[in-house]
């Protein structure tokens, strides 16, 4: 049998997630598990090169078909210190904004909140390679997710979190990621992925352990920060998101 081919985001936070999908010899003589960014897992899944995927859910109305296949996802409920737009001025000041290639969901939540949030109407500019972070300096300031967000809390005055931005905006959390197929899926398989999902969530010490990080608190990121539970709020938020995508 053709085995399901799965894309998952290479970072930090998904580690709990597929902690538990590593580990299933039921799942993974059914899968093929591909791990890439964010922008990168959803071209594919876009394009029929996976079957599902953590994908952001920006992408949803490109998709002619579309499943959410898990009760978990990568959300926030409150600050999720992964997805901010840095600075050294005031977001009032800021003239120009650098936009992350990794994440289409986190910079088109960056244009909603700038747009009915912080009502600014900066020059905005797609980056190009890894080291843009460098050039977010003066009026400059960058949209920076994952893994190299963690890193650039240590260098930027000013540090606007997008999910804390969001949930001031409209009281609602925000759903960054979800499990997401293109097509109709086996359920037996969907119910061992589901529950595999969820073994990490359970021993979040042992995550930790196996993820040596000395730049940011995991323990903190996987219980604070991310919040993995796809709740009907978290559905609702990511609703609300999409209908103001079309009108960006």
């Amino acid at each position: 049998m053709e085995k399901i081919k799965v894309g998952a985001v290479s970072y930090l936070n998904t580690k709990p997630l597929l902690y538990g999908v590593k580990r299933s010899e039921e799942l993974l003589a059914q899968m093929e598990l591909i791990e890439e960014y964010p922008a990168r897992i959803a071209a594919m899944l876009v394009d029929g090169t996976i079957d599902v995927g953590l994908v952001p859910v920006a992408i949803i109305p490109r998709l002619e078909e579309w499943h959410i296949v898990s009760g978990y996802c990568i959300g926030a409920s409150q600050e999720v210190a992964s997805v901010c737009l840095f600075s050294e001025v005031p977001v009032q000041q800021v003239q120009k904004v650098l936009l992350d290639y990794q994440s289409r969901t986190s910079v088109n939540l960056c244009k909603v909140l700038m747009k009915h949030h912080w009502k600014i109407d900066p020059l905005l500019e797609d980056a190009a390679g890894e080291d843009y972070r460098s050039q977010i300096k003066g009026t400059t300031a960058g949209v920076v997710i994952g893994d190299r967000a963690l890193q650039q809390r240590a260098f930027s005055p000013y540090i606007y979190d997008l999910a804390t931005g969001w949930i001031e905006m409209t009281g609602l959390p925000f759903v960054f990621a979800a499990w997401i197929a293109n097509k109709q899926l086996p359920q037996n398989f969907l119910t061992a992925f589901n529950e595999a999902n969820g073994m990490g969530l359970n021993r979040i010490q042992e995550v930790v352990a196996e993820n040596p990080y000395d730049i940011y608190d995991l323990e903190t990121y996987y219980t604070r920060n991310i919040d993995y539970l796809l709740t009907p709020d978290k559905l609702k938020g990511m609703h609300k998101f999409l209908d103001l995508l079309k009108h960006l």
